[in-house]
C-alpha cells in the first residue's frame, strides 16, 4: 500500500545501519520532584506502575544533569526493560528539544530520517521481531546489540512524512474516542451515585436475596481465540477467553476473587468460571440483577476493604454475603435500570467504535510497511 506519486523501490537494511543507540542513565523514584528540567523517564517507573513513557516529570537539582542526554525533536526512545516484552517493545518519538532523557531508556537520534515514521515502523510488524529478540524472566531486558540487529524499511523522506501525516490523524482520532469515553464512564459514575444516594436507609444482605458461587475451571485450559462449541470462560483478566464446557446457565453479575480493584461484570447465558472467581446467580424476586449490578458497581472500596492478603488482596465468600443492597420498589429499580443501562449501551457503543479505529490503524500499520 502507498500513496500516489511514490514509485522508488524501498531500502532496507538494519537499526544500525541508520542511527547510533544511546542508554539513558538512571533515576530512581526518590530523585523526582515537582522543580528542575523537564525529564523523560522509564524503567522501575515504568515497571512499578505500568504507567507508559512519563513526561513533565522533573528532576530535583542534585541530579547532575550533564550526564543526562538531551534530547533532539525526532529522538525515538525505547525502554531497555520491563515486565514483559509486550511492555519494552514499543517505540516513542520525542517531540521537543533539551528534554533530559533518563531511567532505563534506549534511545536513537535519526539525522536523515523521520522519528515519527520510525516509530510507527517498530510498532507495526517489527514489534514482535522487537519482542522475540528481549530476554529475561522476572524481568525482560532489550539489549542494544539486540536492537541494533531489527531489519527496517526506508522510503525516502517525503513519504516517510506522508505516512506519518495519515497515521497521526488516526492517532488524534484514537484519542479523542478515549476522552468520549472518559467522560460517559464519569458520567455514569456521577449517576449512579445520584440514584442511589436516596436509597442508601434501607438495606438487606447480598446473601439473603441470591446465591453466591465459586467457579472450577483452570485458566490453563481455556483458549484466547473464540471457536464454535466453545463458552465464555471468566477469570481476572479483563480479556474474555474461551472454554469447552458451560458450568453456569444464569443472568450472573461475576467478580474476579484477585486483584487490586474489583468491579462487577454482567454476563446472561452460558459460561464458564476460574476456581478463584465468584457468581453471583439465583436472584429473590423482588430484585433485578441489573439494579444489583449497577449498585456494586459503585461498591470497589467495600471490596478493597475487605479483601486478605498483602501480596494479591483476594476477595472471601463473606465478603459478598455481608454486603449491603439497597431496597427499592419494582418500579423504582426498573427507573434506576432503565437510566443506567441507557448510558451504559452508549459507552458500549463508543468502545465498539475505538475497538474499530484501532483496527484499522493495524491495518496500516501491517500494509504500509513491508
Amino acid at each position: 500500500m502507498r500513496f500516489p506519486g511514490f514509485t522508488d523501490e524501498w531500502k532496507e537494511c538494519t537499526i544500525k545501519d541508520i542511527t547510533k543507540i544511546e542508554k539513558g542513565n538512571g533515576i530512581s523514584k526518590d530523585q523526582l520532584s515537582d522543580e528542575g528540567d523537564e525529564c523523560i523517564l522509564y524503567g522501575e517507573l515504568y515497571t512499578k506502575y505500568k504507567s507508559e513513557i512519563i513526561d513533565k516529570v522533573y528532576s530535583k537539582t542534585k541530579i547532575d544533569s550533564t550526564k543526562l542526554i538531551r534530547s533532539q525533536t525526532n529522538d525515538v526512545i525505547i525502554p531497555c526493560s520491563g515486565e514483559t516484552a509486550e511492555d519494552i517493545a514499543t517505540a516513542r518519538c520525542v517531540k521537543k528539544d533539551g528534554i533530559l532523557l533518563g531511567g532505563d531508556l534506549n534511545i536513537m537520534r535519526f539525522d536523515k530520517q523521520d522519528g515519527a515514521f520510525m516509530c510507527y515502523q517498530l510498532n507495526g510488524k517489527r514489534k514482535y521481531d522487537i519482542a522475540r529478540v528481549a530476554q529475561g524472566v522476572s524481568v525482560v531486558h532489550l539489549y542494544t546489540e539486540h536492537l541494533k540487529s531489527i531489519k527496517v524499511v526506508l522510503p525516502e523522506l517525503e513519504e516517510q512524512q506522508s505516512i506519518v501525516n495519515l497515521l497521526s490523524l488516526i492517532d488524534q482520532r484514537i484519542a479523542i474516542q478515549n476522552k468520549i469515553i472518559d467522560n460517559l464512564q464519569s458520567l455514569i459514575k456521577g449517576l449512579r451515585e445520584l440514584l442511589f444516594k436516596p436509597l442508601l436507609s434501607n438495606f438487606v444482605k447480598l446473601g439473603n436475596i441470591a446465591k453466591i458461587t465459586n467457579g472450577s475451571g483452570d485458566v490453563q485450559d481455556a483458549v484466547s481465540d473464540y471457536q464454535n462449541g466453545l463458552y465464555p470462560f471468566f477469570d481476572r483478566s479483563d480479556d474474555v477467553k474461551y472454554f469447552r464446557d458451560y458450568s453456569f446457565n444464569a443472568e450472573a453479575i461475576i467478580y474476579a476473587g484477585e486483584g487490586a480493584d474489583f468491579l462487577p461484570r454482567y454476563y446472561n447465558g452460558k459460561f464458564a468460571l476460574h476456581q478463584r472467581c465468584y457468581a453471583i446467580i439465583t436472584f429473590a424476586s423482588n430484585f433485578l440483577p441489573r439494579y444489583i449490578y449497577h449498585y456494586l458497581q459503585t461498591q470497589n472500596n467495600y471490596f478493597i476493604r475487605n479483601a486478605v492478603g498483602s501480596t494479591v488482596p483476594s476477595l472471601r465468600m463473606d465478603c459478598f454475603h455481608k454486603i449491603n443492597i439497597p431496597f427499592a420498589n419494582k418500579h423504582m429499580q426498573e427507573f434506576i435500570v432503565k437510566k443506567l443501562d441507557t448510558l451504559c449501551e452508549k459507552i458500549d457503543n463508543e468502545k465498539h467504535l475505538l475497538t474499530l479505529y484501532q483496527k484499522q490503524k493495524a491495518h496500516l500499520l501491517q500494509e504500509l510497511f513491508i
